[in-house]
């Protein structure tokens, strides 16, 4: 979860699955269409764009889907009015989630995630239920073809916190504020990033096993199945070997 190596996984796996469904280009238009409402047209003087639009295009988005939405937020194009939410919650084992989202309709999407929520035993919180578990940081992917002394030399040098192996790659963790200057180094020295992004990370992780980790990957995965949910976020960790035994009962 939150950049977890184990939830980047299982979210890679469904990735393709939305992106049939047409989840994920809902999802990518709509952060095009606020980052440019918010920041304006320009990817040049709009780094919240410039991402968005990167990811758009990392997933063979078409350049007139594109120009589209980032015109209906600038009101070239008329278009729908998104509002960005942070819903908070509580799930199995004590879990905390935050729930990022951006809706066209604040009742129905609030009611929608409350019933997600109580589905999974799990309860829709107030304000504050769960953010002070989370600090906000600037998470990198990269491919292991990137070494460890280049990793040392570029990224940390560049004001990356941390890095750590995550199996098939690299996570690099880096202040809200660092992140940019971090993409900008390794795009000189010509490294591909397989991801990006600005994500709330739990101060502390809750191990889960058994049914109440079963239970927390439900609601975690319908959440993120919600058309108004951008991002989930949850502070619980599940070791391999429980998630090959889920995986396995399944």
């Amino acid at each position: 979860m939150s950049g977890h190596s184990k939830w980047a996984t299982i979210k890679h796996k469904k990735g393709a699955l939305d992106a049939k469904r047409g989840k994920l280009f809902t999802k990518l238009i709509k952060e095009i269409t606020v980052a440019a409402r918010m920041g304006g047209g320009d990817p040049g003087g709009n780094p919240r764009l410039r991402k968005a639009i990167s990811d758009a295009k990392g997933q063979a988005m078409p350049g007139e889907t594109i120009k589209r939405a980032t015109q209906r937020g600038t009101g070239e194009l008329e278009g729908t009015s998104y509002d960005e939410i942070t819903y908070e919650g509580t799930g199995p084992g004590g879990t905390l989630f935050l729930v990022e989202s951006m809706t066209d309709n604040r009742n129905r999407t609030v009611a929608e995630i409350r019933k997600i929520f109580e589905k999974n035993n799990g309860i829709l919180g107030a304000a504050g239920t769960a953010g002070w578990a989370f600090e906000r940081k600037g998470l990198v992917t990269l491919g292991k073809e990137v070494t460890e002394d280049q990793l040392m030399e570029l990224a940390v040098g560049a004001g990356a916190e941390d890095y750590t192996d995550a199996g098939e790659e690299w996570q690099l963790t880096t202040p809200p504020d660092g992140l940019g200057g971090v993409l900008d180094a390794l795009e000189r020295a010509h490294i591909k990033v397989k991801s990006s992004s600005l994500a709330s990370v739990p101060k502390i992780k809750k191990a889960l096993a058994g049914r109440d980790a079963q239970v927390a990957l439900n609601l975690a995965e319908a959440l993120d199945d919600h058309d108004d949910v951008q991002n989930v976020y949850a502070d619980f960790d599940i070791s391999d070997e429980e998630l090959a035994a889920l995986e396995s009962a399944s």
